[in-house]
């Protein structure tokens, strides 16, 4: 079967692999439909993250059809599904918490093992979900939307509540989205201000330019001087996720959407006096991916607006390549595998 192979930082082609075997009791064999590419993905090539061994099938955000079912599978063959690419233990202390998006042991499909920029794949049925009526280009856009509703569902949102989100690339812009729907005030800070033109012209959020500042005080006066309820860092930036600390209103939350490598340090009076409440928020769950697919069958999720660039797998060495130098206008990129729908 054909594949985009990444070798090494810098290197991705396209190669032709040995064609999957038939799935194990409790696993599907999918043929591949469409494939997002995700920031992880940009680092894998660019050889940036720092838990991954080359070479290295990528990908993992994809929709596809059942082909093939082993034992036990309660899935029907030809069936099409959104995929969870987070393969969990169950055993561990967090999958006995129902909480399999922080498994001790897990492994994410596209960068602890082979993912899905490949004709075909094999996958724990647990981990496919229903499309829920979306077609299969949309249903691989939910994997994306997911971590961001995972991120709102862990702040315990509240109607009302003034929340910003740092940051205004895909992860960003989803987890806006679904703070919207759960009834928020948003607004987006970003310094790429083409993005941000991009987030008040098409998505309708107030914006805060960071390239001009970024101070505090600026983000108050949106506030009437209070500060925000809530706010999202989704930069995979340390620098910011330290200058988050003091965007957060007293009462209010700070939530790490994304990771960075390094140690985060903050003022512990100011982290006191406010009672501040810092949150991680990892991956996303069954209840997320539901949450998704629910809304974007709703209206309420852009879908045709995130999707801003497309290619097929023959092409998709030489466009990652190209986009992950070339950012103008890229909000999210999908790869078409197989046309199915």
């Amino acid at each position: 079967m054909k594949a985009a192979v990444c070798l090494a930082p810098g290197k991705l082609v396209l190669r032709d692999l040995a064609w999957p075997a038939l799935p194990p009791p409790g696993w599907a064999l999918l043929s591949v439909s469409h494939v997002g590419i995700c920031g992880t993905d940009y680092h894998i090539f660019e050889g940036k993250h720092p838990f991954l061994t080359y070479p290295r099938v990528m990908g993992h955000e994809f929709s596809g059809t059942v082909v093939a079912a082993g034992e036990g599978v309660g899935v029907a063959t030809g069936q099409s599904v959104i995929v969870n690419p987070y393969l969990s233990c169950g055993r561990c202390i967090a999958c006995r918490q129902d909480k399999p998006n922080c498994c001790v042991a897990i492994e994410v499909l596209g960068v602890h093992r082979d993912g899905a920029m490949c004709e075909q794949i094999l996958v724990p049925a647990g981990n496919l979900y229903p499309t829920g009526g979306l077609s299969l280009g949309d249903a691989a856009a939910v994997e994306f939307l997911a971590i961001g509703a995972h991120a709102v569902r862990r702040s315990m949102p509240g109607k009302g509540k003034r929340a910003l989100v740092i940051g205004a690339g895909p992860i960003g812009l989803g987890t806006a989205l679904f703070a919207r729907i759960a009834g928020q005030e948003v607004t987006i800070l970003d310094v790429d201000r083409d993005r941000l033109e991009f987030v008040e012209r098409d998505l309708g959020f107030a914006v805060v330019d960071g390239s001009i500042a970024t101070s505090a005080e600026l983000l108050r006066s949106r506030t009437a001087g209070e500060a925000f309820d809530i706010v999202f860092d989704a930069t995979g930036n340390g620098a910011s996720i330290r200058s988050a600390f003091g965007y957060v209103a007293h009462g209010g939350a700070l939530v790490m959407v994304s990771v960075v490598k390094d140690e985060i340090s903050f003022s512990d009076p100011e982290f006191h006096k406010r009672e501040m409440t810092l949150i991680g928020t990892r991956n996303a769950t069954r209840s997320d991916f539901d949450q998704v697919v629910a809304s974007i069958r709703d209206d309420k999720i852009p879908i045709a607006r995130l999707v801003t660039h497309r290619t097929t797998l023959a092409k998709s060495p030489h466009d990652i390549a190209r986009w992950s130098r070339e950012k103008a206008g890229l909000i999210k990129a999908v790869i078409t595998v197989h046309d199915d729908a």
